[in-house]
């Protein structure tokens, strides 16, 4: 018997568990990631814990919209604009003074990684979910991020609350986005091209 998941499900399975402060495997706009609430920081150490990663390591955060970034950053560079308006492929920008985040997910320095995503079924469970959602890559930490679901360790797939259906990938990009960082004198650097 052939099972077709549908993309309501998957959003559906996927706000149970991060309501309940779980963590999610799910394909983002550029590889397969470990999610959860990025405003719980119970939730962000289950990401943590499972990656085998120190906990102050930044984690990227996803939003379904820019406007959106006025919740999470106290004063969104001006700069910040113009970059999410020109580039076309999938860009992090480390923007200073976090807000409204769990404290886990802010660096020490108070700046905070967030992506705007652009495929759909990211787009639907944030929107859905109503919070930014961590997006760290399918990996333990210190290992090559998995380019496929089939490259991610059973131990990770075993470790999350939920996993996306394969069938639902939507990855066209397949290799971690681009990482600006805002420094608050407005001038920007390029972290990873």
């Amino acid at each position: 018997m052939h099972v077709i998941f549908s993309m309501e499900d998957a959003i559906k399975n996927c706000l149970a568990a991060l309501q309940n402060g779980g963590t999610i495997l799910y394909p983002t706009d550029t590889i397969w990631g470990i999610g959860c609430d990025a405003t719980d920081p119970v939730a962000v150490e289950k990401v943590y814990l499972l990656k085998k990663r120190v906990s102050r390591k930044n984690l990227i955060i996803l939003l379904d919209r820019a406007d959106k970034l006025r919740d999470y950053i106290s004063d969104v560079p001006e700069i910040a604009w113009d970059l999410l308006k020109k580039v076309d492929t999938p860009l992090t920008i480390i923007y200073p003074k976090a807000i409204n985040l769990a404290g886990n997910v802010v660096a020490e320095d108070g700046s905070v990684a967030i992506r705007i995503v652009k495929n759909e079924f990211c787009k639907n469970l944030i929107h859905a979910f109503g919070k930014p959602i961590v997006s760290t890559s399918a990996n333990f930490s210190g290992a090559s991020p998995p380019l496929s679901f089939r490259n991610i360790a059973r131990e990770i797939i075993r470790g999350v609350d939920y996993v996306v259906n394969e069938s639902l990938d939507q990855i066209h990009e397949l290799k971690p986005s681009r990482i600006i960082k805002l420094e608050q004198t407005g001038e920007f650097r390029i972290i990873r091209k």
